[in-house]
């Protein structure tokens, strides 16, 4: 979770009372962040709190299904299966830390469960939530090295083992992003109410440094490197679409530029008032309260409004897939049909999609 002008405050503040707080003129900068809230406080953290609980029903439901499904399939028949079913499996984990974080919310921003909990559940938020964002670039790039390079070139043991190194890989750059971030979380009593609050408590001898540090990582990593490699590839893949119907070509290419707004529209919101507090903080922007309060609650909505992408990810990269819906069906219908004649007309109405390239197996179609 960002630190909003608040919270920078409270730590500020902090650091003051055990004396350690640096003798640095920009000092003066951050103990100007004290003004008085525009929006009622209780309102927004209570609006917040039903957003955040709308997006953990949704994908938690979303997330478990596709899981659940990918699980059962034949994990032979799609190249990009196990890229989808990571991506699954760490949309879930982020929605998962949610009702902790609400917990909070409701509780005007105090943070109850001591300060394990604090590191833990932030640290299973990030690395899930920068293996998602990972994923998504090795989809794009996966899919169109295998239409193109390797269209010719059989699914064979030698590309599975490439894709789970790819995938162990993903998951350990997402826990190195982490870590600088989840080292310096503590459950620290708050200045502002009662209570803990668990945030970052930066070294006082380089705070705005680190501060800073942390955040244009988190945008270089989050948005800035990914965005254009979804971007390229998936344009790249959109204009390599083998020529087949016109029609099918249309909603090929649809669906992949969907792939590319989704993912922008969902996070350059955030990426954007991140990097204007970023300049705030070095005072590249002036000062004002309007500024600050601004920037406070648009961290906050557009961190929220980032997070939907975890419930839209398995609509796009399952729900819209034939493969996928026939797979869901098998396993809802065949559990209960397999002595009936129903399981017979799912597989003879399926042949022909066993068919595809490996453009349309994996995405568009």
């Amino acid at each position: 979770m960002s630190l909003s002008a608040n919270e920078l405050s409270e730590l500020i503040e902090l650091l003051e009372e055990l004396n350690l707080t640096a003798a640095d003129h920009n000092m003066s900068h951050v103990e100007a962040l004290r003004c008085s809230g525009t929006v009622s406080h209780t309102a927004f953290l209570h609006t917040l709190s039903v957003l955040y609980i709308f997006i953990f029903l949704v994908g938690l439901a979303a997330n478990a299904l596709v899981v659940w499904v990918n699980l059962r399939s034949d994990r032979n028949r799609y190249e990009t299966h196990l890229y989808i079913l990571n991506l699954a499996i760490a949309d879930l984990c982020v929605v998962a830390t949610l009702p902790i974080w609400v917990t909070s919310l409701l509780k005007g921003g105090r943070w109850p469960f001591g300060e394990s909990v604090c590191k833990l559940t932030h640290l299973v938020f990030s690395v899930n939530l920068f293996s998602s964002i990972f994923f998504l670039a090795c989809m794009s790039v996966d899919r169109y090295l295998s239409l193109t390079l390797f269209a010719d070139t059989p699914d064979s043991r030698r590309k599975k083992v490439v894709r789970r190194l790819i995938c162990v890989l993903v998951w350990m750059m997402a826990l190195v992003a982490s870590i600088p971030d989840t080292y310096f979380l503590q459950a620290v009593k708050s200045t502002h109410n009662d209570g803990a609050v668990c945030r970052p408590v930066y070294p006082p001898s380089n705070l705005k440094e680190w501060m800073v540090g942390i955040q244009l990582s988190f945008f270089a990593l989050g948005f800035a490197i990914p965005f254009p490699v979804i971007a390229v590839f998936y344009l790249l893949l959109a204009t390599a679409i083998p020529p087949t119907s016109d029609q099918e070509r249309h909603v090929s290419r649809r669906i992949i530029l969907t792939y590319v707004v989704v993912f922008l529209v969902c996070w350059l919101p955030f990426h954007a008032v991140l990097l204007l507090d970023t300049l705030s903080l070095l005072n590249l922007l002036p000062f004002s309260c309007w500024l600050e309060n601004l920037l406070d609650v648009s961290l906050h909505l557009t961190q929220c409004f980032s997070l939907v992408h975890c419930c839209v990810n398995p609509i796009l990269y399952n729900f819209l897939n034939r493969n996928y819906r026939y797979d869901l069906m098998k396993a809802f219908i065949f559990k209960y049909s397999t002595k009936t004649g129903l399981t017979r007309l799912i597989d003879s109405s399926h042949a022909s999609e066993t068919e595809y390239s490996a453009m349309t197996m994996d995405s568009p179609m």
